[in-house]
């Protein structure tokens, strides 16, 4: 399961119901550069009369954004475009709908392991030649890999989060003597211990939820192993006990290891959900001085803290690691066509434009891998300067690989990797033992995936 959205989920305060939510020019005409004018490049057909279904796993303020883009969809068309809320399992619903005979016409996937079972089950059109020719000109090679299947091209990342930051307490870090961002994983062991040293707690993790754990084992291997060992321990090319894992495993424990710099101590965290892990550092007083997670972070802060988004919570990017760079780790919501109409083929011309992306950029709470969408349509710096940081890294960047793993590895509450990483949090100093039950849980879940 992708942790973002379910986090995304538990945060929301504008939630819509499942029967569907069409879009409608009231929605475009307060987005921001969406409607100021009626011209448009892309040359869509006119679909009038034709009525269209979108299907995702999006709810509050997720939802009402995207529907703004529908709404410009449907200006530029001539079609009425409604949105479907799939529940946190796509698969199951899509497949019922695939089986009743009513697909939606296009989807949003939140895990590139879902498209990958979707094309081998034969669900899903294959990219149009225009569409393919944008990704192509404007997609950096590793998102659109992701999106292909057996060399045919099925998907289009609309949506992709940056994983690979940590927010911090200002005033916590100032009272601490802080003044710059550490550069690497020694120096941010060491601004720990200062932290800790001024009487606040440095770090709070969210080990309850065992995605969040997942999240930092990675950011650690990419950076220490480099991209082309995580691709091999992505894919199970190689077993959860090979050096690299016991490396990276080790890095890690040297922080997990030390409870008096974790909020809570290891007990707290892994009490602590991630919803709680982010209240703690902004609240007041604070709990602790740091948290690691994407840019989403921004929303739990805003929403549910009195905290403000650069000026009381600021952000760096994930240290890098012996020498390695730093890593970007990033995860997305793919779009795929289930239909071959005409709609759902203009829906994914319009979706996979710099146009589109820009409509949900201006909402703010978005991150677009399109490189054609221009900075200045970030809302300010801190999200500007974090959408550069992904489009810069280009295909180093690399996606979460809990997400691309069986579900029953990577993505299951209380079993596989969540389950055993929050075990190594309770325990660190079993770095084999850690290994031999991943190894385990991956191998038994990889066989039955086939």
């Amino acid at each position: 399961m992708n942790g973002r959205a379910a986090a995304l989920t538990a945060v929301t305060v504008l939630m819509i119901g499942a029967a569907g939510c069409g879009s409608s020019d009231e929605d475009a005409a307060g987005t921001p550069g969406a409607t100021a004018k009626d011209a448009s490049t892309l040359n869509l057909p006119r679909l009038d009369g034709q009525s269209l279904q979108v299907a995702g796993v999006w709810t509050g303020a997720e939802q009402k954004n995207f529907l703004k883009v529908l709404a410009r969809f449907d200006k530029l068309t001539g079609a009425k475009t409604t949105f479907v809320p799939t529940g946190d399992n796509v698969s199951t619903f899509v497949g019922s709908k695939i089986q009743g005979g009513a697909p939606p016409d296009v989807a949003l996937l939140p895990q590139p392991g879902v498209l990958q079972q979707f094309a081998e089950a034969g669900w899903l059109k294959p990219l149009q030649p225009d569409v393919t020719k944008e990704l192509n000109e404007n997609y950096s090679k590793v998102w659109r890999d992701l999106g292909t299947y057996k060399n045919t091209p099925y998907g289009v990342f609309f949506k992709v989060t940056n994983k690979s930051l940590f927010w911090y307490n200002t005033a916590a870090w100032e009272q601490a003597g802080l003044t710059t961002a550490p550069a690497t994983w020694e120096q941010l062991l060491k601004d720990g211990q200062t932290l800790s040293d001024s009487g606040t707690p440095p770090f709070s993790i969210g080990g309850g939820d065992g995605w969040v754990l997942t999240d930092w084992f990675e950011n650690i291997y990419l950076s220490q192993a480099g991209p082309a060992m995580y691709d091999k321990l992505t894919k199970y090319q190689i077993k959860w006990t090979d050096p690299s894992v016991t490396k990276a495993l080790t890095t890690l424990g040297r922080l997990f290891g030390r409870p008096d710099l974790i909020a809570g101590g290891t007990r707290g965290a892994l009490q602590t959900d991630f919803p709680t892990s982010v209240g703690q550092v902004f609240a007041k007083p604070p709990k602790a001085a740091l948290v690691y997670e994407g840019e989403f972070i921004a929303t739990n802060i805003t929403q549910e803290t009195t905290a403000k988004v650069g000026t009381d919570a600021k952000v760096f990017p994930f240290p890098s690691v012996d020498g390695g760079k730093a890593p970007v780790l990033s995860s997305g919501d793919v779009a795929v066509a289930l239909k071959d109409g005409e709609g759902a083929q203009a829906l994914m011309r319009f979706l996979v434009s710099p146009e589109a992306a820009a409509i949900d950029v201006q909402q703010g709470g978005f991150l677009s891998p399109n490189k054609a969408v221009a900075f200045s349509n970030y809302r300010d710096d801190i999200v500007r300067d974090i959408a550069k940081n992904l489009i810069k890294a280009g295909d180093n960047i690399r996606v979460d690989m809990s997400d691309q793993a069986p579900a029953a590895f990577g993505g299951t509450k209380g079993q596989g990797e969540w389950k055993d990483l929050q075990d190594f949090l309770a325990k660190p100093s079993d770095v084999a033992g850690a290994q031999k039950q991943l190894e385990a849980d991956a191998a038994k879940a990889f066989a039955k995936a086939g």
